[in-house]
């Protein structure tokens, strides 16, 4: 099959689905069901390689040496598609053995989709979803890693299409994640850290990073937490399906309880990417302000919005040598007067590194523009004491309700931070002293004057006008003034 053929043919599940249950929750039926069919199907070819090694000797084969995951008597793809009555007690349980026989690597994969509710997926349904992923064989020859990891990528971007307001919280606009990646560039070897990691693209999205650049991915040490259940799920899964398996992703609340912990203290990374959750109200304040793990370093946060909380957290994870940071935020934390004396401590710190002000449309299902803030433990010489603005407002191509970064986009922006100097009109290296005495305000528009717009031209271009021609009605007045005094 080519790539757009796989497309079509795995999200062709999702239409078997359509009025049957919301848009929203496909996503918590598909993924368990692709991923239990990719590892049977592997399965099968792994005990047909090892069958001809052994000249047919189907206890070598069965040998957990020769495969990626164990797959237990009766909990095999064929098991359940022989299944007709209680199909989805069936498939329920097959689920459950396989994480059972792979606890260390499958624990919890498969979510927790009511499986067995007949009222949401009757036998037919789900007899239906199970032929029509039937049709192929989605084994490591037919479809090789990279061609199957696109395939779910496409499949996470069509549920957050049809996922209304919940898509932004497992979904990160690929283009700015690719920009993120560019910009905090890991190197092979390097930890990577994701605290609200969703779907796990900018987990992923660095092992694929270091892997287009010809260099040794495998060694890279991914982690990963998210708070939601099948999020969480289908991050793991995520990862898997493109062939990666080093990485440890852990469901929970990264504010309550942090789950990388190293002698009691946070574990801490080389590199954090991160689009948290914005101005979330519902989170445990007066915890946070007797933070056990000391993540309070520049104040407690307001209830109503605990953004550098966040913040906080990822700037304490961070390794004291080299670390660095990339998170993806709204505007306000730039500029809002309740965070002032954080942000104020953050930036005499010299810890901000880079903002770049990007376009609207890039959060899901949100018109707020969105802005990239870059920190670093440790800067390097010629950038301590400076901050780097970029204002790349219109760098940005809109396509419906959402917007998206062209090529040219990220290699201009991406061409102004390494450059890391001014640029009319673009970016504006400013000391951190000028930017405390505008009261720690880091908004972009602040600092860089942006070019005229196509309507201040056409405005420039309708008044000029509108001069000349009024110059030329004078200039008619007085020569008809003239000819009257001639005249005379």
């Amino acid at each position: 099959m080519t790539q757009q053929e796989l497309e079509k043919y795995l999200w062709g599940a999702a239409v078997l689905l359509r009025g049957t249950i919301d848009a929203g929750d496909y996503k918590q039926y598909i993924f368990p069901l692709l991923f239990f069919k990719r590892i049977c199907d592997v399965y099968d070819e792994e005990f047909e390689k090892a069958l001809e090694e052994s000249d047919g000797d189907l206890e070598y084969a069965a040998f957990a040496e020769h495969h990626h995951f164990q797959v237990p008597e009766g909990a095999h793809w064929n098991d359940v598609r022989e299944t007709t009555v209680n199909v989805g007690m069936a498939l329920q349980d097959a689920m459950r053995a396989i994480e059972k026989a792979n606890p260390d690597t499958l624990y919890g994969i498969f979510g927790d989709a009511s499986w067995t509710n007949k009222n949401r997926l009757s036998d037919e349904t789900l007899t239906n979803l199970i032929e029509h992923y039937s049709q192929h064989k989605l084994s490591l020859r037919n479809i090789p890693d990279d061609k199957l990891g696109n395939a779910y990528e496409y499949l996470i971007k069509e549920f957050a299409d049809d996922s209304g307001h919940t898509a932004a919280e497992f979904y990160t606009n690929r283009t700015v994640v690719k920009l993120m990646t560019m910009i905090m560039d890991p190197q092979p070897g390097e930890s990577v850290y994701d605290p609200t990691c969703g779907s796990g693209g900018l987990l992923l999205n660095c092992a694929l990073h270091l892997k287009e650049e010809g260099k040794e991915y495998r060694t890279l040490k991914l982690y990963g937490q998210e708070i939601n259940l099948i999020t969480s799920a289908i991050a793991r899964m995520n990862m898997f399906m493109h062939g990666i398996e080093e990485f440890s992703i852990v469901r929970g609340d990264t504010l309550a309880n942090p789950a990388f912990l190293h002698n009691d203290q946070l574990k801490t990374f080389n590199v954090i990417l991160a689009n948290p959750p914005y101005s979330i109200k519902a989170w445990d304040q007066k915890a946070f302000n007797n933070d056990p793990y000391g993540r309070n370093i520049w104040g407690t946060p307001p209830q109503g919005c605990a953004d550098y909380a966040f913040q906080q957290h990822i700037q304490q994870s961070l390794d004291a040598e080299n670390g660095r940071s990339i998170s993806l935020w709204p505007h306000g934390i730039l500029f809002r007067e309740s965070e002032a004396a954080m942000r104020r401590k953050m930036i005499e710190a010299d810890l901000v590194e880079c903002v770049i002000g990007l376009g609207p449309n890039l959060f899901y299902n949100s018109p707020m523009e969105a802005c990239l803030l870059i920190t670093k433990t440790r800067k390097s010489e010629e950038r301590k004491n400076k901050i780097l603005f970029i204002n790349a407002v219109e760098e940005v191509k809109q396509e419906k309700t959402m917007g998206f970064l062209k090529e040219e986009h990220i290699e201009k922006i991406f061409s102004a931070y390494q450059e890391f100097n001014n640029i009319k009109n673009f970016s504006s290296l400013r000391d951190v002293s000028e930017v405390l005495n505008n009261k720690g305000n880091m908004s972009v528009s602040l600092y860089i004057q942006p070019a005229k717009s196509d309507a201040d031209k056409i405005l420039a271009f309708d008044t000029a006008y509108e001069n000349w021609e009024n110059s030329g009605l004078e200039l008619q007045d007085s020569m008809n003034e003239l000819f009257k005094v001639l005249e005379n």
